[in-house]
């Protein structure tokens, strides 16, 4: 039986942010279920040079940003498009990110073209209603990413993922375009503990402004 919020003022337009395997898709289709919201969601498995950018970052870095800057430029156009009609939606990114992904892996140079690029783009997605940032450590990312099997992915490397979680930290520590909350997945599983899940489902619906924190192993204590 679909659940009753009726007496919840909803966010209209969720967006789920964080490292790789943190669980951002899953948290994303749940909450979509829950709301009855579509779901905007990266599309990575199209990208064609995903497997050798984790099999070399150096070397396809460039194409595989670009792949996806487009792809979410195409995305937030069909975005802006539906708008007259105030849809009710949940993603899986958050387009203001995209640049952490370059300034990690890019040349100064290629980082150049792809500033460039982007602004010829003129990329300016509508801001969420509320941003649910989800953290976890890398250990536990590792964990997830094995579990998971994706076999792209059998190639990740520690370091890198040390490095996306720090530049994650880096840009929702300045981030303020819209309200934030934070959440420790380390101790959740958002997908099969129902318990986990409505918790910070109802947590979420008192957000209407700010940066808030959501740690379950704190709130037991």
């Amino acid at each position: 039986m679909p659940a009753d919020f009726s007496s919840s003022t909803l966010p209209s337009y969720i967006a789920v942010e964080g490292p790789t395997g943190v669980g951002k898709t899953s948290l994303t289709k749940r909450l979509a279920e829950s709301f009855n919201y579509e779901t905007i969601l990266e599309t990575s498995e199209t990208n064609p040079f995903l497997d050798q950018f984790y099999e070399n970052r150096r070397n396809s870095a460039l194409p595989t940003q670009l792949f996806f800057l487009f792809d979410r430029a195409r995305q937030v156009e069909n975005m802006r498009q539906g708008d007259i009609f105030k849809p009710v939606r949940v993603a899986d990114f958050l387009i203001d990110k995209d640049r952490l992904f370059a300034e990690l892996n890019l040349t100064a140079d290629e980082l150049t073209l792809y500033d460039k690029v982007t602004e010829h783009l003129s990329v300016s997605a509508p801001a969420p209603d509320l941003v649910v940032y989800l953290q976890a450590p890398a250990e536990v990312l590792m964990d997830r990413i094995q579990h998971r099997g994706i076999p792209r992915e059998a190639n990740m490397d520690r370091g890198y993922l040390d490095e996306l979680i720090e530049a994650y930290t880096r840009f929702f520590h300045y981030y303020d375009e819209a309200p934030l909350l934070i959440v420790n997945s380390s101790e959740l599983d958002l997908v099969n503990n129902q318990e986990d899940y409505q918790f910070l489902l109802d947590y979420m619906l008192t957000i209407k402004t700010g940066r808030h924190y959501y740690n379950p192993k704190q709130s037991i204590l």
